[in-house]
């Protein structure tokens, strides 16, 4: 049996000239450690624009012969035990995105300063204890992700005119002590996160940084105890013009001391004054801007739903957190297009596009409960997916196979959008996580669809939330936790944007008085929901105490 034989879907890839291959786990992961790396068979492929080799703990090198897939535009190698990369990737001319991240990487090579198209590079998660010179020499950098590594300080070079398209530099989780004055010099820069480092001072020149809209210095002990105090407390805007004031105090003393003193004083005065008057209207402005999140206990509400989990989930997707939301407004004008547009992202982003976790929502009213989550057989399965007939998931799978296919040759590319995206996500398992009602009727099938059961509308007044994953239970409250603040963010943003409703075409009907008026609030109202073992037993709540708890200055919780 030769190499193409032993991997199919290299065999496929190359019989229908596609430009698109992913290989990813047990069964992939088997293969590699057969015969102690990848097939030279995948080098051939040479029509590839996208390649990823993922969740492959027996991948830890790469062979040179990468170099011959010149038409690579994307390359993703994460959540592999890669140990070195060779020099030779400088040779992909066309590499837009490169993700190595949660790999085992102590250095990255020089050769990846050779990649003048590259736009995202994530290095995330490895053992970098340096970054490469040179990456000025990447032009169109817009992100780079160094987080979980453990770097002491920036190369100089990263400090450049030349990366002026660098918007998002995150380096979370390091051991970085320094950040140069020269930082201004990223005039593109609007995302910047250094938190959980060892910086002491953080350079007034930051505040030159003309489009910066977000920065995170968090877990820092800074000298500045009163900057330290306002990082961990404080909306971006504040920290900014603060170090701008810092980066503008008077030189005169040298001058003229004495003088200087007397006018620094004066000046000191009125700055007191104008602070005064700045800071009552921030307060005011803040109260304004307060996002408002009230948690119902369990023990408030006798008839809140609770799900029970089986002990079988525990090697398929094991990790389940519920809630339910009252209070969001979808009826109003885009208001359920624009949620369903930020649930999207967060799959996209803070989810790696489900490969981490899945949100599902439901029309909370529609819900039989208490509901159970369960595994089944592929073939007894049973689901009315979203805007389809009742089918097993065999079928569904399969009718998504050919979908992709169709789609492959109506739009003469290889790459595969929507639900066809995730759908190497279950290959290979023999049985397939749901979770289903009080009826019997499966309602979510994660990480592919929900059911049109309990399918969200623009009446929807009630959302049941779920975040299931196969990493761990503090992801899934994480990404609950971005999912209830963007919830929030969306809810106020409808109730200070007067839109029709039903204002694209949705037949929503006249709303009730009490609904009118909830619609003219922002608040949501999260309902804790419990889940529980086969005996009954609590395995997690959520919220608790412990959730919701990040320090975001325009979020109230109420408890």
């Amino acid at each position: 049996m030769d190499d193409m034989e032993k991997w199919p879907e290299i065999e496929k890839a190359a019989t229908e000239k596609r430009r698109e291959l992913v290989l990813q786990g047990n069964t992939v992961d088997k293969r590699i450690s057969s015969i102690g790396g990848l097939t030279s068979s995948i080098y051939s492929l040479q029509l590839l624009n996208y390649l990823e080799v993922s969740q492959c703990p027996s991948l830890t090198e790469i062979h040179e012969d990468i170099q011959q897939l010149t038409n690579l535009q994307s390359l993703i190698l994460c959540r592999n035990k890669l140990a070195i990369i060779p020099e030779v990737i400088g040779s992909l001319k066309s590499l837009k995105v490169l993700d190595l991240s949660v790999n085992n990487l102590k250095a990255l090579p020089e050769g990846i300063t050779q990649l003048k198209e590259l736009n995202t590079l994530n290095v995330s998660c490895n053992c970098l204890e340096v970054l490469p010179d040179g990456l000025s020499q990447c032009t169109k950098l817009s992100t780079i992700n160094v987080s979980k590594n453990r770097i002491t300080c920036f190369p100089p070079d990263l400090y450049s005119e030349d990366l002026d398209l660098l918007s998002t530099l995150v380096a979370s989780d390091n051991l970085i002590e320094e950040l140069s004055g020269e930082i201004h010099k990223l005039l593109a820069l609007k995302v910047l996160d250094v938190s959980n480092n060892k910086v002491r001072e953080i350079p007034p020149d930051l505040s030159n940084c003309p489009k910066l809209k977000e920065i995170n210095f968090k877990g820092n002990k800074l000298s500045d105890k009163r900057l330290e105090k306002m990082v961990n407390g404080c909306q971006t805007k504040s920290i900014l013009d603060y170090l701008r004031g810092k980066g503008r105090r008077p030189v005169e003393e040298g001058v003229d001391a004495d003088r200087g003193r007397n006018a620094d004083k004066k000046k000191k005065q009125q700055q007191r004054k104008k602070k005064g008057r700045e800071a009552e209207e921030q307060d005011e402005e803040e109260e304004l801007n307060k996002m408002v999140v009230k948690v119902l206990h369990i023990s408030d509400a006798p008839t809140a739903l609770t799900v029970r989990v089986s002990a079988e989930v525990k090697d398929v997707r094991p990790y389940l957190v519920c809630c339910t939301v009252r209070g969001m407004n979808l009826k109003s004008g885009n208001a359920l297009k624009r949620f369903l547009m930020a649930q999207t992202k967060l799959h996209d982003d803070l989810c790696g596009k489900r490969t981490i976790a899945t949100i599902a929502t439901h029309d909370a009213q529609l819900l039989k409960g208490p509901l159970a989550y369960d595994v089944k057989p592929p073939t007894q399965l049973k689901i009315v997916p979203l805007g389809r007939r009742e089918m097993t998931a065999v079928e569904l799978i399969r009718h998504l196979h050919l979908e992709a296919e169709e789609l492959r040759k109506q739009k003469k590319r290889q790459n595969v959008t929507g639900l066809h995206k995730y759908l190497q996500l279950l290959e290979g398992k023999p049985f397939y996580p749901c979770l289903v009602d009080a009826e019997g009727d499966v309602i979510s099938f994660p990480p592919i669809t929900n059911s049109e059961k309990t399918k969200i509308k623009k009446t929807t007044r009630e959302l049941f939330l779920e975040v299931t994953s196969a990493s761990t239970l503090q992801t899934c409250k994480d990404v609950m936790d971005a999912l209830i603040l963007k919830m929030a963010e969306l809810n106020k943003f409808t109730a200070e944007h007067q839109e029709e409703a039903g204002s694209d075409g949705e037949d929503v009907g006249a709303p009730e008085p009490a609904a009118a008026a909830a619609e003219t609030s922002s608040q949501l109202v999260v309902q804790q929901v419990r889940t529980i073992d086969q005996d009954g037993n609590l395995k997690v709540v959520y919220p608790s105490k412990t959730d919701l708890s990040k320090d975001i200055s325009n979020l109230t919780v109420i408890w």
